[in-house]
């Protein structure tokens, strides 16, 4: 059972989304990046899926060692009997026959809360992905830290960002900033010019919400595939 595969970003904003799976994988060499990738699609494209699934997208890392997986389901029971079925299926993942040695951390179930948007990001098409993850305690301090930074955006309008999707953890405990930007190039002229300095202060400020501090810098990815399941209403 094919779906179209395209190199598109996900339709962040699609109506229909109750529920986002998050996930990066480590991979063991940067040689098989993409091979995971295209492992990972491959097994969606040529299988049975469930309704409930809308869209699966992959990225790759910049630094060419992980593979970012953003599935967009109904929701979250839809998702779990898929999963459910899945593992007392007994078949061992492609993915995992093929490219040994893979990391995964595990998923994180998200809802996107709001999006900053730009006059861009209507007839602009994405080229790079930030995903920086702070760790929050609980709802209240997810939605004033989302709430401080579109107003920082709104009010600096940074070059080169498209958009940025804020995506909450369901279990309150972390913020994902899904930052679109024109290139690579626009974001790293973004942080050498002390874009991120005031950021970090009304962080700094609030209550309840830290960096995560699993890895050394921010991710950044670059679009590779994306399948729809189901076209966005």
């Amino acid at each position: 059972m094919a779906a179209p595969i395209s190199r598109a970003f996900p339709d962040v904003r699609r109506a229909d989304v109750g529920t986002i799976l998050v996930s990066s994988w480590t991979l063991p060499a940067p040689g098989v990046q993409k091979q995971a990738a295209d492992l990972v699609i491959e097994e969606w494209e040529h299988q049975e899926r469930p309704a409930g699934m809308l869209s699966f997208t992959t990225f790759l890392s910049e630094n060419g060692r992980e593979v970012l997986n953003y599935a967009q389901w109904t929701d979250d029971d839809s998702q779990r009997a898929w999963a459910h079925a899945a593992r007392n299926s007994g078949n061992i993942s492609g993915v995992d026959r093929m490219v040994l040695g893979i990391e995964r951390p595990g998923e994180v179930r998200y809802s996107l809360h709001r999006s900053y948007l730009t006059e861009e990001e209507a007839e602009s098409t994405p080229g790079a992905l930030v995903t920086p993850v702070f760790d929050t305690e609980g709802p209240d301090s997810q939605r004033a830290f989302i709430d401080g930074v579109i107003a920082i955006l709104e009010r600096t309008r940074p070059p080169g960002l498209i958009a940025a999707h804020f995506h909450t953890s369901k279990d309150g405990r972390k913020v994902l900033n899904h930052g679109e930007w024109r290139d690579m190039s626009a974001w790293r002229r973004f942080t050498e010019g002390g874009g991120t300095v005031e950021l970090g202060l009304m962080i700094d400020s609030l209550e309840g919400v830290t960096p995560a501090p699993t890895r050394p810098s921010i991710p950044r990815y670059l679009p590779y595939k994306s399948l729809v399941n189901v076209a966005a209403p």
